[in-house]
């Protein structure tokens, strides 16, 4: 196995670096992370660049490149040591201290992220749950009671979160990340497809798992056309003739999937049927 990571990057910090990675980067950063999460559970010491490139879903040559913005770090012939590369990555994605983080938004989806173990194991520890419906309030979710949203500026000085989550209906999404930005969070992950204002100093990303699933469907369209023309090609040619493949996910047996927040639910925790202003899915 080869190995080429030595740049001119040798010796620089974390922080230094991260200007210079472009986002498309930083992201396969991350799935290189998890990949070598893995390994490291399973006490696997070194990793070469085909192993891990194939692991995370990219070829190997782009894996390279990725990782030359971290600075040298395989050994040529021998490959990457995965304790060192995991500790590099988290350094240069801000991972090395951990994160503090708070949720608003009590309901099924909040719940379920609050009680989600994955969280803790890549260093963001849930520190505090907020919601306003008053059948929340004081009840545990996971070992963590829900606190009144009221005190959530208060809360912040006290928790010293670094990221903040907003799993609330949409129309409260503004007026909560409002609160967070008077209370000084500067990196809020919000759930709601609105579009949220935020100061140019504080960093916004959402999730918007419609989105995410339109996406696939786009993807699903687009490969039983592909598994159409395939088949209608094939069928030119043959004497006995072929059905020409099903165009759309109903003619091809796809079973539809309905998905609904009330079937999340983390480990632990008490359930409620009841549904505030905030805890409406």
């Amino acid at each position: 196995m080869t190995e080429q990571h030595e740049t001119p990057n040798s010796g620089v910090s974390g922080k230094a670096l991260q200007k210079d990675i472009p986002q498309a980067t930083v992201a396969r950063l991350a799935t290189y992370l998890r990949v070598l999460a893995v390994l490291a559970d399973d006490a696997v010491a070194i990793v070469s660049s085909e192993e891990l490139a194939v692991a995370a879903g990219v070829g190997s040559a782009k894996l390279r490149k990725d990782l030359s913005f971290l600075g040298p770090n395989g050994v040529r012939g021998v490959g990457y040591d995965v304790i060192k590369l995991r500790d590099r990555i988290e350094d240069v994605l801000g991972l090395s201290e951990g994160h503090r983080v708070v949720l608003v938004g009590a309901g099924n989806l909040g719940r379920a992220l609050v009680g989600y173990g994955g969280f803790r194991r890549r260093g963001f520890a849930m520190v505090g749950l907020f919601d306003n419906d008053p059948a929340l309030i004081g009840t545990p979710v996971c070992g963590l009671p829900v606190r009144d949203v009221a005190e959530l500026t208060g809360a912040v000085a006290e928790l010293a979160p670094t990221i903040a989550v907003i799993t609330t209906p949409d129309a409260h999404a503004q007026a909560v990340c409002d609160l967070l930005v008077a209370a000084g969070v500067l990196c809020i992950l919000s759930f709601s497809p609105v579009a949220l204002d935020a100061p140019p100093h504080v960093e916004v990303r959402r999730v918007d798992l419609a989105v995410e699933m339109q996406l696939l469907s786009f993807e699903l369209a687009r490969n039983a056309e592909a598994a159409g023309e395939t088949v209608s090609v094939a069928a030119a040619g043959d004497p006995v003739g072929v059905r020409t493949a099903p165009r759309n996910a109903a003619a091809m047996n796809c079973t539809p999937i309905t998905t609904s927040h009330a079937a999340a639910r983390p480990s632990g925790g008490t359930e409620t049927a009841s549904k505030g202003a905030v805890v409406q899915p």
